[in-house]
This record gives structure tokens, C-alpha cells and sequence, in this order.
């Protein structure tokens, strides 16, 4: 017989290894680099459902406040002042959003749409923290203009390349 909760337990461990892994598997733009996490997020929400998504972001983030080196440059609870710190906020919502418009569907645009939503989602949160962080606690003085540049222009054509990647495999596999 399957017990529900170890099952739950060892999905969300997984797609948690995968987010720390991925982490370290990036493009080291000068600001804002592109890591493979979104690509996690995305297939996780997609196959995984809304909430054991959200709940493993959440447990990944909180993993890396607490001192765990699962970030990208790190961790502890300073990442907060980190300017990329809201891309990782905007995880949890998009997650959740992403497994919610999708819902483990077999098709492809669906999915696309949902990775499409999830990814304005992290931009949401994540563009307007760089800003605040950079200009209020950092001292950077960026204009809005190269925030978006650097925070949203040069990240796009990747995200959207995890995004198709993420909604074709999800139509081909099944939810679990």
C-alpha cells in the first residue's frame, strides 16, 4: 500500500535537490545570473500541482535563509539584501500558479501559458527588489532603464527557451 505523506515527502525532496543543484548551474551575467531554478520550478509545478510545488520552493528558500549554501552565491539570512533575493520570492507564488493553471495538462500551450504567467510572476517580485536593493541599500544609483535591461531584457530569451522546455516535457509526462 502507498503512503501518501512519504510519497509527498520524497516528491518534495527531489524537486528541493534539483532547485540546489540548479542553483549552480548558471550563466554568471554581471547582475543577475541565469540559473536553471525557474526551468525546476516550472517542471515541478507542472507535474507536481500547485501546492507540493509551492511548498518545495518555500522549503528550498527557507533552507538557504537559515545558512545553507543553496543559492547561488551562497546563503544565510542576509541574501535578503541580496538585489536577486525577489526573484527567489517570486518562486513561491509562480510555483503555485504555474501548477494551477497547468495542473499537470497534457498540453503543451496550456502549459506554455502557465510558465508564461509563472514567469511574470517572479519578474513581478523580482525586478522591483533589484531596484529597491540596489539603489536604497546597495548605493548602486541604477536607473530603472538598466534594471530592466539587465534584470528582465538579457534573463528573458532564456526564460522563455526553460519555459517551452519545461512545457514539452510536462506534456509527455505523466502527473504524479
Amino acid at each position: 500500500m502507498k503512503n501518501p505523506r512519504i510519497i509527498f515527502l520524497v516528491q518534495c525532496a527531489v524537486i528541493i535537490s534539483l532547485l540546489c543543484v540548479s542553483a549552480f548551474l548558471r550563466i554568471p551575467f554581471p547582475l543577475v545570473p541565469l540559473s536553471l531554478q525557474t526551468l525546476i520550478v516550472m517542471l515541478s509545478a507542472l507535474i507536481l500541482g500547485p501546492k507540493k510545488a509551492a511548498i518545495s520552493v518555500t522549503v528550498y528558500i527557507l533552507m538557504g535563509l537559515f545558512g545553507l549554501p543553496v543559492f547561488t552565491a551562497g546563503g544565510g539570512f542576509s541574501y535578503v539584501l541580496k538585489p536577486t533575493f525577489g526573484y527567489l520570492i517570486g518562486m513561491i507564488p509562480a510555483a503555485y500558479l504555474i501548477g494551477k493553471i497547468g495542473s499537470g495538462g497534457k498540453s503543451f500551450r496550456k502549459n506554455l501559458l502557465a510558465c508564461g504567467a509563472g514567469t511574470a510572476l517572479i519578474y513581478l517580485f523580482g525586478v522591483p527588489y533589484f531596484y529597491l536593493v540596489a539603489n536604497h541599500l546597495m548605493g548602486l544609483d541604477r536607473t530603472l532603464s538598466s534594471v530592466l535591461y539587465s534584470g528582465f531584457l538579457v534573463t528573458l530569451p532564456g526564460d522563455i527557451l526553460k519555459a517551452i522546455a519545461a512545457s514539452a516535457a510536462a506534456a509527455k509526462m505523466p502527473k504524479l
